[in-house]
């Protein structure tokens, strides 16, 4: 996609860009990585009382839970003050 006078076929271009996409699909993968790596490294430790055992019905219900209340949170802004914007909008 050719943007007013800017020539997109030229070596610079190409290098450029090319190494821009390889920072950009490369670069995110260091951190995901770096965290499985000290993972791995973790040493277990025994299950307690303060153990979240995460095989649970409780626990799915609970993550199930929390990702319900995250979702409405993103979108009854929106929801709530879409009415309120069109009531302003018609009677303004």
């Amino acid at each position: 996609m050719a943007v007013h006078g800017l020539g997109d076929n030229n070596i610079f271009w190409n290098v450029t860009t090319g190494f821009v996409l390889i920072l950009s699909r490369f670069l995110p993968i260091i951190g995901p990585v770096a965290i499985a790596g000290i993972l791995a490294k973790k040493k277990y430790i025994p299950e307690s009382a303060g153990t979240l055992r995460t095989d649970t019905g409780t626990f799915g219900l609970m993550t199930y839970a929390v990702i319900m209340i995250i979702a409405a949170l993103a979108f009854f802004p929106a929801l709530a003050l879409g009415p309120l914007a069109e009531y302003f909008s018609l009677y303004n």
